[in-house]
């Protein structure tokens, strides 16, 4: 895989809402501009180019990261406040995708600089609405700042 074409961090545990999501992508043709890591360890290893991703270059910037919040190793509120503290990533929109309704943690994702918290619908038809279109909007609509 070609790194520099990767435009969507997409880091989910679970495999049946990543290959939900992943099908979502492809119908609106992002999926092939998607890396999928599987927990939050490996998430930062693509990040800080460590690892397996060590041929990776931290230049090559993301449009967007999609962020399961209860993972095994790091937890994505550990990613979503190493992101947006780091000025490195800190312009990259993360969104949280998540089962958590939990007041707590849509409070915290945001005082940590989350740009979005989505849960994740039950309904199969809903969720695959919700991300086609929040891929839209990140994807396309939204206008990031140049980096530098």
């Amino acid at each position: 895989m070609n790194f520099s074409d990767i435009e969507i961090l997409f880091v989910e545990d679970s495999m049946d809402d990543a290959t939900l999501t992943i099908r979502a992508l492809k119908k609106g043709g992002l999926a092939n501009k998607l890396h999928h890591v599987k927990d939050g360890a490996e998430a930062l290893d693509f990040l800080y180019c460590k690892g397996v991703y060590t041929g990776r270059s931290i230049n090559d910037h993301l449009k967007v990261i999609l962020l399961d919040l209860k993972m095994p190793k790091v937890s994505g509120m550990e990613v979503l406040e190493k992101v947006k503290s780091d000025p490195l990533f800190k312009s990259i929109p993360v969104v949280i995708l998540t089962s958590s309704k939990e007041d707590p943690d849509i409070k915290r994702c945001y005082e940590l600089g989350a740009n979005s918290y989505i849960v994740k619908p039950v309904d199969s038809d809903n969720f695959f609405q919700a991300i086609k279109d929040l891929s839209f909007y990140w994807m396309i609509s939204n206008q990031p700042p140049h980096h530098l």
